[in-house]
């Protein structure tokens, strides 16, 4: 539901509402230096240890704050998470793991959520690392959406993924800067994984990222936008987060509180600071008619180029990496048919995928149903094994 950024619509009748930011998160580690604009993309900007977790034994924890960018452009700062097994070996392996993250406040972030006892976190997503651990390799869990929680701002993601494992690389305790690279994410980790994928040519060419394995990605924001419609949905919430985040990154292009109604700001603010389970809650069985001011969405050109800027079936540049790619035949909150036009792209530009779908009654345990098959695949690209293909 990533990409109800046309939340906007009718005329405004609350002119003076502007984007609801996210309360800056307490911990000065995570805050912008004043000289920030000095630094290159990749540049570090702190590095502190971490107490250890205990749902990943046996595992130094270093968090390390490094200059990035955003949609706009211009630099911002952002953190990311680095687990060390005991068995890790200087210049092995180093996976870059972009967790699922439904989140609009710092609480959200995975840097935070590992210290807490989120289950989707000790349950689906410790099982899955700790086998990674267990294999030597490094995990970089990047804060991905960025110090805004840009909820919805794929491309965002993607700079973010970018840019951490150019920071780990250069953190000399960590032993990581002849490393080998791979990428995996799923859903909304997907995400950001897929878009580092296909904008590391330009933007982080020097980057040896052997593979990227990437699942259940939601490729077309104008596709789901335009599949939610009017109608009311269950998780409506997740949309109403991603127009939240989308303005914060695109203030000027898609002024969303603008056009909400006192029930849409109402609920805006109660979800600024949430988390996954906030957001649900607060948007369930809702729908765009009950927030807005109209009865007709705004054909926006300036909106509709954002949904369109964080579509990946409508970017045009291609990864040089191979590609693991997996999904269900049938997905309830994303349209499968941009997964597969997207591959088909890929393909044709002589890209290496290997696309696996995993028939699966909802979005979620297709994640649980394909990871293991991503990370063997990511373990034979870190062997280096030619990568299979089924264009």
């Amino acid at each position: 539901m990533a990409a109800a950024a046309a939340v906007v619509t009718g005329t405004a009748t609350t002119a003076a509402a502007q984007p609801l930011y996210p309360i800056p998160d307490p911990d000065p580690f995570y805050a912008a230096p004043p000289d920030l604009e000095r630094a290159e993309p990749g540049d570090i900007l702190g590095v502190r240890p971490m107490p250890p977790i205990m749902a990943f034994p046996d595992t130094a924890v270093t968090m390390v704050k490094f200059r990035s960018t955003n949609s706009a452009g211009s630099p911002i700062a952002a953190t990311t998470t680095v687990l060390t097994p005991r068995g890790h070996r200087p210049d092995g392996p180093l996976l870059s793991y972009q967790h699922i993250i439904n989140g609009l406040g710092s609480k959200c972030a995975v840097s935070r959520v590992l210290y807490t006892s989120d289950p989707n976190l000790q349950v689906r997503e410790a099982v899955a690392l700790n086998a990674v651990l267990a294999r030597g390799w490094s995990i970089a869990l990047p804060d991905h959406l960025g110090p805004t929680f840009a909820y919805g701002a794929a491309k965002l993601g993607g700079l973010i993924t970018l840019d951490g494992i150019r920071a780990v690389r250069k953190v000399g305790e960590l032993t990581l800067a002849a490393s080998p690279v791979a990428m995996l994410g799923y859903s909304g980790g997907g995400m950001a994984t897929s878009w580092a994928a296909a904008l590391a040519p330009k933007y982080a060419p020097e980057l040896p990222i052997v593979g990227a394995a990437e699942g259940g990605v939601p490729m077309n924001l104008v596709k789901m936008t335009e599949g939610l419609g009017y109608q009311r949905h269950p998780v409506f919430g997740l949309a109403l987060a991603a127009a939240i985040g989308l303005e914060r990154e695109y203030p000027k292009q898609l002024p969303v509180s603008e056009y909400m109604n006192p029930l849409g700001l109402l609920l805006r603010d109660q979800i600024a600071n949430g988390c996954t389970n906030e957001i649900l809650a607060a948007g369930a069985g809702r729908s765009v008619l009950d927030l807005a001011n109209s009865t007709t969405l705004v054909g926006s050109p300036e909106a509709r180029a954002v949904v369109e800027e964080n579509s990946l079936e409508l970017f045009d540049g291609t990864p040089k990496m191979p590609i693991f790619e997996w999904h269900a035949p049938v997905d309830a909150l994303i349209p499968t048919d941009s997964i597969d036009n997207t591959m088909h792209r890929y393909c044709a530009a002589g890209v290496t995928v290997q696309a696996e779908l995993f028939p699966s009654p909802d979005h979620l345990t297709t994640a649980v149903l394909g990871i293991p098959s991503a990370v063997n695949w990511i373990d034979a690209r870190f062997r280096g094994e030619p990568a299979p293909t089924n264009c």
